[in-house]
């Protein structure tokens, strides 16, 4: 059926005719995107035109009716609401009300969303007066039905009022969509991004188009139209995905989406999305910084002619490097400057906008990326010299890396970057893109250069860890080899190459290490120190962890696992200066951990101390106290079966959540038979404060001796308070980690973080028949990572088979669970 058809089809049926052709319309497969909406904005217009027309006997004269918004601009998508003005001239309200209700039923009767108004003209430009929001709608006013001189004497007059209003109305706008974006967030870095109303979204765009209809100021328009274009069709596909007139696009609704629009998965639509939204963002920067200049040099004029009595005082200019200057608060391109003849300008130019704090101007970007030539392999000291400057600039490098991104000048330069830009993160722990947090891992690095030996590497290692990412596989296997071919490329050396390979290939070790493993384990220090080799080199991976881990977001980084970084670091360096690491079987308990495990031995029961940790804050002169570390829980209990399962079950129960575990057989001073299971762990409240330590007792002794039953009080718990379904966790894994200790097996486990989670490993654990030596707990968002070291019942690492058996006995408990 043609377009034509389905036109006449609503015009000879009325409203059950106009609401079979627009399902028709919907659901033919060979008409998508912009002709789709096209098709159905002339749908819905003959139908509602031919309702105006039978509400007024064809004649119309007074009235008119207009439609404004995404209507206006003939953009409907399958669930878009109607956005109607009924405009009138005054002269019969009585008959305009009666129009109005045969225009608005049949529109609700069909269950379509309707944003509808009637006025005048002279109501309408003073509602639009009063409010910015109708102003913009019917900046779209696009005529229906009636009075056609009716509906373009408000339109000239609404562009006039607004064009003459805009030095004030502009500012109004701009802080609207500051407020919307702080709101909503950006759409370019959501996983579950508002296709309309984040900050790079649709709302964005049709701001962008309210400006340039001020004459006051444009956005660059390239790309422009087709992210906006993009961004429509994702939304159709929503609506048609989910029934529904909505702008979220959902986790659990992106492959459906994907599916919609021909995309090969969720992550391909994603980066689209982000792709659009980055070209958005980025026009709307630019957009309004120009509406700044040209309202300030509005501002100034004025004064400045009568100072100097009608002359005009030239913008000055101000040196900021070879072929660069700053202009009316931009760096942009000396007069002077030849592109085509200094391949380096563009990274001069962005490292000296970068130091100075100022934006890179869209003219001089343009023009560097138009006439640029390509930089020699391997690049001038002065290139690879002027990227470690822009790199270690701090904030001021965001802006700046993001406008030589939308020129493709970084691509240009790193080549390799093409494969990790816009590249989304599904953890919710990141809280970037891949190439945003490679950025603002750089600018975290910036804090430490005073830190290292060599701030150069550990800046260009900031900029690449993360660049495996856009390959298959461990992405800091694939990163190590990329670190190294990028490092030549831009001139380093081999030695200062093998080093940025290694900080790649193992930015991830330290956090892990000291998170996942027993650090009193001689084999752990030794395999570190093994893999990094060199003391400058630790220094430079300790500083790009911790600059990994804050890029990352809130909940990769604490002074907690800071402390275990900085304690691994320190066990590290003395392997590395010569020193062997000490045996942990000659470590002896100190006074308190004897005095609590004699308590325990004379008392037959457990006894427990609760003490804070804290470390000094960053700045000795600073007024804020020690930064807390969490609370060290001891716990001496008679070695007997069971104990694992019963402390973190009524930690669980009282919602401490724990941080680290160790647990050791102490033996008692001489004189004394038997021995004292000691347990030295770290917890924190997830909310609240501290239970009493007599109560954490008491409910220890009723969990050891049976009468406290943990199992059934945090079923009751969950019962009473259920977790909000969500998209479905991946299974989880464990996983017998090899050669990681010569003194016990460690298994380590992956799974979606719930309370109760070590109770319910600690009690397959001891079904299973094997000793814990030590437990290290990390999440990381909603994800557990937890290791354990355990034995035999002899002390002994397990036999391979024998730890295969353990690790699925675990996997299967946790996989049963309801």
């Amino acid at each position: 059926m043609t377009s034509t058809d389905v036109t006449k089809e609503a015009e000879d049926s009325g409203p059950g005719g106009y609401a079979a052709a627009r399902l028709r319309l919907l659901t033919e497969g060979a008409r998508s995107g912009p002709p789709r909406r096209t098709a159905l904005a002339g749908l819905t217009d003959d139908w509602l035109t031919g309702l105006f027309d039978a509400g007024t006997g064809g004649t119309g004269r007074g009235v008119s009716l207009v439609a404004v918004g995404g209507y206006g601009r003939g953009e409907l998508s399958p669930r878009s609401d109607l956005d109607l003005l009924l405009l009138h001239d005054g002269s019969d309200d009585k008959a305009v009300a009666a129009l109005a209700d045969r225009l608005w039923y049949p529109v609700w009767d069909l269950g379509l969303d309707l944003d509808h108004s009637v006025r005048t003209p002279g109501q309408a430009r003073r509602t639009a007066g009063e409010d910015l929001k109708v102003q913009l709608g019917l900046l779209d006013a696009r005529h229906l039905a009636g009075d056609l001189g009716l509906t373009a004497s408000l339109r000239t007059a609404v562009l006039a009022d607004w064009r003459n209003q805009a030095p004030k109305r502009l500012p109004e706008l701009r802080d609207l969509c500051a407020e919307r974006a702080e709101r909503q967030g950006e759409l370019r870095f959501l996983l579950e991004p508002d296709l309309k109303e984040a900050r790079g979204g649709l709302r964005d765009a049709t701001a962008l188009r309210a400006v340039a209809a001020s004459w006051l100021a444009d956005a660059p328009r390239e790309g422009l139209a087709d992210a906006r274009r993009r961004l429509l069709d994702v939304r159709d596909a929503l609506h048609l995905a989910t029934g529904r007139a909505t702008d979220r696009l959902a986790l659990q609704e992106q492959d459906q989406v994907a599916a919609e629009l021909g995309l090969l998965d969720a992550d391909t639509l994603l980066r689209q999305v982000y792709e659009a939204a980055r070209v958005i963002s980025y026009a709307g920067d630019v957009t309004w910084r120009e509406v700044g200049r040209v309202l300030r040099s509005r501002s100034v004029r004025p004064r400045l002619r009568a100072m100097l009595g009608g002359g005009k005082a030239a913008p000055e200019r101000s040196p900021l490097a070879e072929g660069v200057v700053e202009h009316d608060g931009e760096a942009v391109l000396a007069r002077t400057a030849r592109p085509e003849r200094d391949p380096v300008l563009p990274l001069r130019a962005a490292a000296a906008a970068a130091q100075a704090g100022l934006p890179l101007s869209l003219h001089a970007v343009r023009r560097l990326a138009a006439t640029t030539r390509p930089l020699p392999t391997p690049w001038p000291a002065e290139a690879r010299e002027q990227l470690v400057t822009l790199l270690g600039s701090g904030r001021p490098t965001v802006q700046v890396w993001e406008a030589l991104e939308a020129e493709g000048l970084v691509t240009r330069l790193l080549p390799d970057w093409e494969r990790v830009r816009c590249r989304p993160q599904r953890n919710a722990v990141h809280l970037w893109t891949v190439d945003r947090h490679l950025i603002e891992t750089a600018v975290r690095a910036s804090e430490f250069t005073r830190r290292v030996h060599r701030p150069d590497l550990l800046l260009v290692a900031a900029l690449l860890h993360d660049i495996g990412k856009g390959w298959p596989g461990d992405h800091s296997v694939a990163g190590e080899t990329i670190a190294r071919d990028v490092a030549a490329r831009i001139g380093f050396d081999r030695t200062d190459a093998a080093v940025l390979a290694t900080l790649v290939r193992h930015h991830l070790l330290l956090v892990e290490t000291a998170t996942r493993r027993d650090l009193d384990d001689p084999a752990t220090v030794r395999a570190v120190a093994d893999a990094v080799g060199s003391e400058h080199t630790l220094e430079l991976l300790h500083a790009l962890t911790e600059a990994d881990a804050l890029a990352t977001g809130p909940a990769a980084w604490s002074s907690w696992r800071g402390s275990l970084v900085a304690d691994l670091v320190k066990r590290v360096s003395a392997v590395l200066a010569g020193d062997a690491p000490a045996e942990p079987e000659t470590a002896a308990p100190t006074a308190e951990q004897e005095r609590l495990a004699l308590e325990a031995y004379r008392t037959g029961g457990p006894v427990l101390a609760l003490r804070a940790q804290t470390e000094p804050p960053a700045d000795p002169d600073s007024a804020a106290g020690p930064e807390p570390l969490g609370v060290e829980l001891l716990i001496a209990v008679p070695d007997q079966e069971g104990v694992l399962p019963a402390v973190a079950g009524v930690l669980a129960v009282h919602r401490l959540t724990v941080r680290t575990a160790e647990l050791r057989s102490l033996s008692l001073p001489d004189g004394v038979e038997g021995s004292v299971l000691l347990l030295d762990w770290r917890v924190a409240a997830e909310y609240g404060s501290l239970p009493q330590a007599a109560r954490l007792r008491a409910d220890l002794v009723r969990a050891l001796d049976g009468t406290l039953d943990i199992a059934a009080r945090l079923a009751e718990r969950d019962a009473a308070h259920p977790r909000r379904r969500g998209v479905e966790p991946p299974p989880p894994r464990v996983t017998v980690a090899p050669a990681a200790s010569r003194l016990a097996t460690v298994i380590e486990v992956r799974a979606q973080d719930a309370p109760g989670l070590l109770f319910r490993l600690g009690r397959a654990l001891e079904t299973a028949g094997v000793r814990v030596r030590s437990a290290h707990a990390s999440t990381l968002g909603s994800n557990a990572v937890d290791a354990f070291y355990v034995t035999g019942p002899e002390g002994t690492p397990l036999p391979g088979e024998e730890a295969g058996d353990v690790a699925r006995t675990l996997e299967e408990a946790l996989r049963g669970r309801p």
